[in-house]
């Protein structure tokens, strides 16, 4: 399969600023064939580049007003059996695999303080954790799961 180049760049900059942009106007934006532009997101769908178009939501409008980040210290045989378990969890946005004080980070919402309560004592309470330290987010300065591509 062939490498991303300038083209696609420019397209998956197009995507990141708006995903329901129609290939007709990326293409007007770009200098290229709406067709090549539809090729060239396949393309990248096909290499793993693209994984899915997803709509940006502002959870706490939901009612998901809490963000906590927590780590964990777990017992080095069990790590990717204790992620998969969290990464389940409904309501977990990201699960890491770290270097430093902690094996995992996680980072979740909540509605409130008593299910950010239960889900920490479940997390402490799984079999081969030995640790957690709990964060919670008190202002969001800049989230965001795109990068200014060059």
């Amino acid at each position: 399969m062939s490498k991303i180049d300038e083209i696609d760049l420019l397209i998956l900059k197009e995507l990141q600023e708006d995903a329901r942009k129609s290939l007709k106007e990326i293409a007007e934006r770009v200098g290229v064939a709406e067709g090549t532009v539809y090729n060239r997101i396949n393309k990248m769908k096909k290499m793993g580049v693209i994984k899915k178009f997803i709509p940006v939501v502002d959870f706490s409008i939901l009612g998901y007003d809490l963000t906590a980040v927590i780590g964990v210290v777990a017992e080095g045989g069990h790590l990717e059996e204790i992620e998969e378990q969290i990464a389940k969890y409904k309501n977990v946005t990201a699960v890491y695999d770290v270097t430093g004080e902690f094996d995992i980070l996680i980072v979740a919402r909540f509605r409130d303080r008593e299910s950010l309560d239960k889900f920490v004592k479940k997390i402490g309470g799984m079999k081969n954790v030995t640790k957690t330290y709990t964060m919670l987010v008190l202002n969001v300065v800049k989230e965001t799961h795109t990068i200014e591509l060059e």
